[in-house]
């Protein structure tokens, strides 16, 4: 992992100190092996963005999501990338959107743990932060991955969650336990 102990004090010094959380969330075989493949550079993060425009969050839809099925942003820091550099790239990429890091909401470890259990799992770690919208019109850049940007008030979350839950996918899973456990940190 390229993202040490001192980048995160760093960001803890510039940001505050965040909640933690942890999780153990089961996926199967095909869902295992995609995860570890998305591990390139032996990356086992993400910065997930909650970005607030007009008392809203900008939120993403990505091709495969069902109907109405929308969450945060999130992706990589790469190497050689400064943390906060990498925040905002990959916020551009995704929404279309400039922004500014304003508080260190959440660090959360997720176990993605095998089924049937054999012993292995997946440990990855999400960088939550609450973020200001700066500029930009959602012409996000990354259509391989992104189908959709909008603003949602804070309250469509717990649907947004009760869909991912009903999905037969663990990544999803953890997003919705992130959205429940991330809006009690949110500053209004």
């Amino acid at each position: 992992m390229y993202i040490s102990r001192e980048i995160i004090g760093q960001l803890i010094e510039q940001f505050g100190q965040p909640e933690r959380a942890e999780f153990r969330i089961p996926v199967d075989l095909k869902e295992f092996e995609r995860i570890k493949a998305s591990q390139k550079d032996d990356r086992n993060h993400d910065v997930t963005l909650y970005i607030i425009k007009d008392g809203q969050i900008v939120v993403i839809a990505k091709h495969n999501y069902p109907p109405d099925m929308y969450r945060a942003p999130s992706g990589g820091i790469a190497p050689g990338e400064t943390f906060i550099d990498g925040a905002k790239r990959e916020a551009r990429e995704e929404t279309g959107c400039e922004i500014e890091l304003e508080k260190f909401l959440l660090i959360s470890k997720v176990a993605f743990e095998l089924v049937p259990r054999d012993g292995r799992a997946i440990d990855w770690i999400s960088y939550v932060f609450q973020a200001r919208y700066i500029s930009g019109d959602f012409d996000f850049t990354d259509t391989r991955e992104i189908k959709e940007v909008r603003l949602a008030d804070l309250s469509e979350f717990e649907e947004f969650s009760r869909i991912m839950r009903e999905q037969p996918i663990g990544g999803l899973h953890y997003r919705a336990a992130l959205h429940d456990t991330v809006k009690q940190y949110l500053i209004r």
